[in-house]
């Protein structure tokens, strides 16, 4: 199991930046950070998870959710085993739980096909 860490959360203003940062700190050998495809998910309070963006194991090619495109990147540095999630023009209604999560193969956009997840970090946007 790949072992995933996320950080950067925090409290923005409507309309701020803020960059989440996801590192694989536990890679089982003989793999590497750049044999699995990255991808954020988010779940606000009381409701579902969704997919925000996913990105493939070199960098490549990138996925966005429809209610995140235009406004934030997910970028990847496989030397340092990180992937990022850089989110622009915020809205409250980006306020959220956002946890990375890793896997063999293509992105995809449904959380059960993730076998690595990260802890979660809070993001919340204020109006």
């Amino acid at each position: 199991q790949v072992q995933l860490v996320e950080s950067g959360g925090g409290l923005v203003q409507a309309g701020g930046s803020l960059r989440l940062s996801c590192t694989a700190v536990v890679i089982p050998p003989p793999n590497t950070f750049s044999n699995y495809v990255v991808s954020w998910f988010r779940q606000p309070l009381g409701k579902e998870r969704e997919f925000v963006a996913g990105i493939s194991w070199g960098g490549g090619s990138t996925y966005y959710g429809e209610a995140v495109k235009g406004r934030f990147t997910i970028s990847r540095d496989n030397a340092k085993s990180m992937a990022y999630l850089q989110m622009t023009s915020v809205k409250p209604e980006d306020t959220a739980v956002y946890t990375c999560a890793a896997r063999f193969g293509d992105v995809t956009y449904s959380d059960f096909q993730y076998d690595n997840w990260g802890q979660g970090t809070q993001v919340t946007v204020s109006s």
